[in-house]
């Protein structure tokens, strides 16, 4: 039977989870979820780590994008497509891509199909450079941006 401290272990529990990594909204619902907390309980606790800032969607969509575009190398398509699927609402997806700086965005492009250009052996150019669009659009970067970069290298 639930205690009257359920709120305040499922609080501090999260409230510590929080603490070590970014986290967001769903991803704190569905550790509440795994730790057998009610829909009810699960608001509750959402609702306090909202207002004591330590869970805050568009603070956690900036900081996504910035890691996932620096080390993962990945394009706006692919970021927007994550955040979309971990609940994150368009206005903070769309605020969190902006941060990206356009120079860097084109050239991190240029560099990735420069390497895996290298790397691409193919019959012809024309297998070759699908293969590298291919490449880039898996990666999440936009189809016309790719195609400017192939043709300036």
């Amino acid at each position: 039977m639930p205690g009257v401290d359920d709120f305040s272990t499922y609080y501090s529990k999260a409230a510590a989870l929080c603490s070590r990594a970014e986290k967001c909204s769903s991803e704190i619902r569905d550790k509440l979820d795994d730790w057998g907390a009610t829909g009810e309980m699960t608001e509750k606790v959402l609702k306090k780590l909202t207002e004591e800032k330590f869970v805050d969607d568009a603070r956690y969509s900036v900081s996504f994008v910035k890691d996932k575009f620096r080390f993962n190398k990945w394009g706006r398509v692919k970021l927007s497509y994550m955040l979309r699927q971990k609940g994150i609402s368009s206005e903070n997806i769309a605020q969190a891509l902006q941060e990206i700086d356009e120079n860097d965005y084109m050239e991190t492009l240029k560099k990735l199909l420069q390497e895996k250009a290298r790397k691409t052996a193919a019959r012809n150019p024309y297998d070759k450079k699908a293969k590298l669009l291919r490449f880039a659009q898996s990666h999440g970067f936009e189809g016309n941006l790719t195609y400017q970069v192939l043709a300036s290298i």
